[in-house]
């Protein structure tokens, strides 16, 4: 479906460039970065490019503007999240217009930011920078916010400490001062196989895992239903989620062996190793014993998986007063998303989220972003030229 261009933004050509690179986490995201490195190296852009061990996947740092100067940051991820096995009704990696909309895998997460930044950078340039602009793209947000770790280590490790950061995840142009933490983990479940005619012979792994994820459950149900809250947050309590169960063979064995994958999205002052705590004291009272008295070496054993920290940004930080005065948005907002700016506040640099679209679009098929809030975007970054740029 070809998009009308008709009124359209500014950056929707740059936007249709972007989403037409299919960096899915899993696969390299090089081409595209290569491509950004060579746009912005032809405006005068000095880059800086951080890989994986493998080298398929690369960061990019780069700095319009005087060097030696702290500057702004704007950040995004290139790598967007798989389609297969979603319904859409257009090509996810082909631009597509309707209704006021602008389809396709990453417009809203978030490639629709990094193209807006992108294609104003020429217009940033021609008018003077004052204040260095830096673009940090990375890689590999979506399975973890690995590659982010790497780009900061590389800055400090070279001493580059820039000034602050506007994250730009889909917030509808909201200011977003705060997230909540992450903690992920895994749980493998031992048990001791036999067959089902002799089922209480044996130790059922799945079952036990079933258990333990029940008391996960009463776990969520408590924080829904008591606390503690932060009505400020888009879901004011911490949450407890399951998403991956895996284990048996056969239904007439036994299954010897499970493995599931948990996380809590906690809320500031509410602490995740207190809850793997009550998790594992469950299991370890209510669930081992009656396995171990079948077979001594049953049990649970819970592994990381990833840990995201919490975003808490003081809402009179510069950065903050700057997105609202950018953004004409006195409000400020606090989601149950995890994003790159808790690594850039750890870091030392004051973070805001603060980007075009909704997260309830990301990771659907269909994904949109609607052009209005493209246009918005573009009007952010208009007004920031008029406060890091020489000439009008």
């Amino acid at each position: 479906m070809a998009v009308n261009n008709a009124g359209a933004p500014a950056s929707i050509e740059m936007i249709r460039k972007l989403v037409a690179f299919p960096t899915v986490s899993r696969d390299s995201n090089l081409e595209l970065i290569h491509f950004v490195r060579d746009y912005l190296r032809a405006l005068g852009a000095e880059s800086r490019l951080t890989y994986d061990d493998d080298r398929r996947k690369a960061n990019l740092f780069a700095t319009l503007g005087p060097a030696g100067e702290a500057g702004i940051v704007l950040s995004g991820h290139t790598d967007v999240v798989p389609v297969e096995g979603q319904a859409w009704d257009t090509d996810p990696f082909e631009l597509a217009e309707k209704d006021g909309k602008l389809y396709g895998r990453g417009t809203c997460d978030m490639k629709s930011f990094v193209a807006v930044a992108l294609a104003l950078a020429p217009e940033f340039a021609r008018r003077g920078l004052k204040t260095p602009l830096h673009f940090a793209f990375s890689y590999d947000e979506e399975v973890g916010c690995i590659g982010v770790g790497r780009l900061l280590s590389d800055l400090a490790r070279a001493g580059i400490r820039p000034q602050s950061c506007i994250v730009g995840e889909p917030t509808q142009m909201r200011p977003v001062i705060a997230h909540k933490g992450k903690r992920g983990f895994r749980c493998t479940v031992r048990g001791l196989a036999a067959h089902s005619a002799y089922a209480p012979l044996g130790v059922n792994a799945v079952e036990a895992a079933a258990e333990a994820i029940a008391f996960l459950k009463s776990m969520a149900r408590r924080h829904r239903d008591q606390g503690p809250y932060d009505r400020s947050f888009d879901i004011a309590h911490t949450t407890v989620h399951t998403g991956v169960i895996r284990g048996g063979t056969a239904l007439n064995i036994v299954p010897h062996e499970c493995v599931f994958d948990f996380e809590f999205r906690h809320l500031p002052g509410d602490d995740p190793d207190a809850l793997l705590a009550e998790f594992k004291r469950h299991v370890a009272t209510r669930l081992e014993p009656e396995m171990r008295a079948i077979e001594p070496d049953a049990g649970f054993s819970v592994t990381p998986l990833s840990v995201l920290p919490l975003l808490d940004t003081s809402p009179e930080a510069g950065i903050v007063c700057l997105a609202q005065e950018l953004s004409g948005n006195s409000d400020l907002g606090k989601v149950s998303f995890g994003t790159e700016g808790s690594q850039f506040q750890r870091a030392g640099i004051p973070t805001v989220v603060c980007g075009p679209g909704s997260i309830e679009q990301a990771h659907k098929p269909n994904e949109f972003v609607a052009i209005d809030q493209v246009l918005k975007c573009e009007q952010f970054m208009r007004r920031l030229m008029q406060r890091v740029c020489e000439r009008p």
